[in-house]
């Protein structure tokens, strides 16, 4: 059942405009505001708890796995950044860099970090030098800054907030390893507690990191038909380690270099999260990343008993480990109604004299508006109840959408056709980049991952006519 209420009226209709629907709800749901410098967002206290939830599940997982966290300088010096051709080519166009430091001008001039392997490379050719210091596995928390010309907030930005892993390896196979052992995690973050489900898969040549041997990511798919590469994990091999000259004394006693990997997600989660669930009326939270799981609102809160009561139901709820608001402000239910539906808290708990002269609490759900009556003494228990439910349902309609949204194709048009449908054109792919270039060149497409199911369904490429060799997804994307 889904929530068919009227719209809120602060907020521009997806069907209208779904661009300025998503600007409008990251504004009027306070998640963000602009700062004076374009690309670069103000992280109001709503939103960045939102991303708190995310740190929180991901650190444990990291630690649970044997990470540490650290935390590297903002600047790299151009000299240090320069010492991996690949690596500087690639994020070159998008440094911020400062030449000028209390009044005179710095000869090797600054840049403010656009992503950190340099900086770890440096440290690490310092404290690596046995196999008994391997492996090294480090996590870093921090901004970054990519000077975008187009940017949105939490989606593509000056200045975005993520983590950053970088591991050291004895062994390719320990690396590899590593590389899809984090992408797993952050599939296991997608169901877990975003309720989105992802599409893993590796990176094509063009599209890969910078400096990577092999890119993996997981894919986001928006309601509008676009993909959003939601994080990404990097085997590296032995590049980095070489340009920097990072050695280890063997087991047999020779010096090797390490194998490398890194991989990170961002704050563009948050756009998935905004995107994925959201509606007409503003935010829909997964319970389990929400900031507030379950708002009390006191109805005819004047009346006597009524305060007391909603109080009481904090009290349980919080006992219960429910992150729980109580608002007891003097605006109108109607209006706390909308404002929490706009900040798409999960469940809203209301109590009033009514309820209270029957032992009961009436709960509302976001997601689907659906209204339930509990006894007062069981409401802990169903709302716990509830956040699971929710969680479900949620990621069940974004699984089904995602399933309705895959095409295979087998010539151009079926492709033109698939991608005005929106979601992923499914294609078989001879592997040459010409290829993947004329879907860019003629749909504004490009291969989001060749998914580790590789089930073939075709013997050629629908673009050259050349033999297949890997199943490719290809989006309109963000």
């Amino acid at each position: 059942m889904e929530n068919k209420q009227i719209k809120n009226q602060a907020i521009t209709r997806q069907e209208d405009d779904f661009a300025q629907w998503y600007t409008d709800v990251c504004r009027k749901a306070e998640l963000m505001d602009y700062s004076s410098v374009k690309g670069f967002i103000i992280y109001r206290p709503y939103g960045y708890a939102i991303w708190e939830e995310i740190q929180n599940y991901l650190n444990k997982r990291f630690k649970e796995t044997g990470h540490q966290n650290v935390y590297m300088p903002t600047v790299i010096p151009t000299s240090l950044l320069q010492k991996e051709k690949d690596h500087v080519e690639g994020f070159a166009p998008e440094c911020l860099v400062a030449n000028i430091g209390g009044g005179q001008k710095i000869d090797d001039p600054l840049i403010i970090r656009p992503t950190s392997e340099t900086l770890f490379c440096e440290h690490y050719a310092k404290i690596i030098s046995s196999y008994r210091d391997l492996p090294k596995l480090y996590n870093q928390w921090c901004s970054v800054v990519r000077w975008e010309k187009t940017t949105r907030p939490f989606l593509r930005g000056a200045e975005f907030l993520w983590q950053e892993g970088h591991t050291m390896h004895e062994s390719e196979e320990e690396a590899r390893t590593e590389t899809l052992k984090m992408l797993e995690i952050y599939d296991d973050l997608g169901r877990d507690i975003l309720a989105i489900p992802f599409t893993k898969g590796r990176k094509t040549e063009k599209e890969k990191f910078a400096g990577a041997l092999e890119t993996y990511s997981i894919e986001a798919l928006m309601p509008d038909g676009k993909a959003l590469q939601s994080g990404t994990t990097h085997y590296f091999g032995q590049g980095f380690a070489k340009a920097f000259g990072i050695q280890f004394q063997g087991r047999d006693g020779k010096l090797n270099n390490p194998y490398q990997t890194s991989w990170g997600v961002s704050t563009r989660l948050l756009g998935a999260i905004i995107m994925v669930h959201g509606d007409d009326n503003g935010l829909v939270l997964p319970p389990y990343v929400a900031p507030i799981q379950a708002v009390v609102i006191p109805v005819a809160q004047q009346k006597p008993g009524v305060i007391p009561a909603a109080r009481e139901l904090e009290k349980v709820l919080k006992e219960a480990g429910v992150r729980v608001y109580l608002d007891e402000s003097d605006k109108t239910p109607g209006w706390k109604y909308s404002e929490y539906e706009m900040k798409g808290v999960p469940v809203r708990v209301e109590i009033g004299p009514r309820d209270i002269e029957n032992g009961v609490v009436t709960l509302a759900k976001r997601n689907t508006g659906e209204k339930i009556t509990v006894k007062k003494e069981e409401v802990a228990e169903k709302v716990v109840e509830l956040m699971d439910i929710i969680h479900k349902e949620m990621y069940e309609k974004a699984h089904r959408y995602l399933l309705d949204h895959v095409t295979e194709v087998r010539s151009l048009p079926e492709m033109e056709k698939a991608l005005n449908k929106g979601g992923y054109s499914k294609m078989m792919w001879c592997g040459e980049q010409a290829c993947e270039d004329k879907v860019k060149e003629l749909y504004q497409a490009t291969a989001r991952c060749m998914p580790f199911n590789q089930m073939p369904f075709d013997e050629t490429c629908p673009i050259c006519g050349k033999k297949a060799k890997k199943v490719v997804l290809f989006a309109k994307a963000y």
